[in-house]
């Protein structure tokens, strides 16, 4: 039954005289969810949350607000938080089962749904499991994969090419602080190996660097081997994963194998979290051994690694399995966020650079692109040269760009860093075991 509206007034005039009343600010939040105004229960729920930041009650009553507005990606957030907690309440795989099958994720979600029902068969939904198809013979679930799987597999097939980049760290705009982490880790080792050696440090591991999409994590690592003269592997989820068992372990295996014979080398992984997912969330065994090999060829256990330098770029860092993060193997974790006023106006300098300009004042029209990514930058200086060329089309005579047509173009625009940063902020404030993402957190100064 729905609580009426003179309820809901009750509450909140309780509260007036009683804020820091857990209890009952989360009465009111519930009885808003209840009322089909979930909007209004986030804020009671986040409000209570600052009270007690770690009440499941309430972490789980937050999750059911996002998913009601439809906001799928911070409900899951907080509802993998609490799955993965150490007592997660039977709820909350329920609410994980309807998350995943929204986005068409099913035999997860059945497997979420049956750990809920086990945990206490009073969460179960008939409705929702006849959707599921719970009932279904589990053998044809899984029968085309043990198809597949007597299948003589094909040989593995590698195709990425080693690069020799030219580019530079003088040709990426700003991240100074993180340049210089990849110097000390990565460049310094190289250029004064006989002071790494005194101390008898190796050259090698690895750097994982993470933030929002478009923010120059590629064009970084590149930079990188150009920087060194080193060979550059460029490997996606492509030039790895293969349907037949096996085969993407032994193509991982001889991507190694290359960066090995070419030291020194920089092996670069786009996506890795597509590779390195937590194990833990994955229902077959074979991602599972793909995470093992990639584990043991970061460790160098059958092979030497020394003058191999790894580096992995991802967007979704808390998607990673967690062993990634040790020593020896991403053991520095680097924060790449937008570029920051005078970084954003370096990279301006850097796209303009050949294009007919004349007195464009970059640190004006940085001032009204924050938050903006190198990608979005791209994007207001490739605006601006598409409305230049309609006014040269109609006068009949090419101007140069000018501080104005860069702030106009600029002022059409909007960063598309903010989704990431929405997404983010729940797994900083709600899923931050061990300070991972405290960067985060200082960047939206929370």
């Amino acid at each position: 039954m729905k609580p009426d509206p003179d309820s809901i007034e009750q509450l909140r005039e309780a509260l007036r005289l009683s804020p820091q009343n857990v209890p009952l600010r989360q009465a009111l939040a519930d009885a808003l969810l209840n009322q089909g105004r979930p909007a209004e229960a986030e804020t009671e729920y986040r409000s209570a949350l600052a009270l007690e930041a770690e009440n499941v009650s309430l972490k789980l009553g937050l999750a059911r607000a996002f998913q009601q507005q439809g906001k799928r990606s911070h409900a899951l957030v907080v509802v993998e938080d609490l799955v993965q907690s150490a007592k997660p309440p039977p709820r909350a795989f329920i609410l994980h089962a309807r998350l995943l099958a929204g986005q068409g994720e099913i035999e997860q979600a059945i497997e979420q749904y049956r750990k809920g029902v086990e945990g206490d068969p009073n969460v179960a939904d008939t409705e929702f499991a006849d959707r599921l198809g719970i009932d279904a013979n589990p053998d044809e679930e899984v029968q085309d994969g043990r198809i597949a799987a007597t299948w003589e597999p094909e040989p593995p097939s590698i195709h990425t090419e080693l690069e020799r980049p030219k580019t530079n760290f003088a040709e990426v705009g700003g991240m100074d602080a993180l340049k210089e982490e990849i110097r000390l880790k990565i460049i310094y080792p190289l250029t004064h190996a006989e002071m790494y050696r005194a101390y008898g440090k190796s050259i090698g591991g690895g750097i994982l660097m993470y933030g929002p999409p478009g923010c120059g994590k590629t064009h970084l690592a590149r930079a990188t081997a150009g920087e060194i003269k080193a060979g550059f592997i460029s490997v996606g989820i492509n030039d790895v994963l293969e349907m037949w068992i096996g085969n993407s372990e032994r193509n991982l295996h001889e991507l190694f194998e290359q960066a090995r014979r070419n030291k020194s080398c920089v092996l670069f992984f786009d996506e890795v979290d597509a590779l390195g997912a937590s194990r833990s969330d994955m229902k077959t065994s074979a991602g599972r051994h793909l995470i093992n090999q990639f584990l043991s060829e970061l460790d160098g256990v059958k092979a030497d690694n020394d003058g191999v330098l790894v580096l992995g770029a991802t967007n979704a860092p808390w998607h990673l399995d967690a062993a990634f993060r040790r020593p020896g193997r991403f053991d520095r974790i680097l924060f790449v966020p937008p570029p920051d006023i005078s970084a954003r106006a370096a990279i301006l300098r850097i796209l303009t650079k050949g294009k007919p300009v004349e007195d464009i004042d970059y640190e004006q029209v940085a001032k009204k692109l924050d938050g903006f990514s190198g990608a979005d930058l791209e994007a207001v200086v490739d605006v601006t040269i598409e409305n230049k060329l309609r006014e040269a089309i109609k006068a009949g005579l090419p101007t140069p760009i000018k501080t104005r047509d860069m702030v106009h173009a600029a002022s059409g625009l909007k960063p598309t860093t903010r989704e990431w940063f929405a997404t983010a902020r729940n797994y900083a404030l709600y899923s931050n075991q061990g300070g991972v993402y405290d960067d985060i957190l200082k960047y939206l100064k929370l």
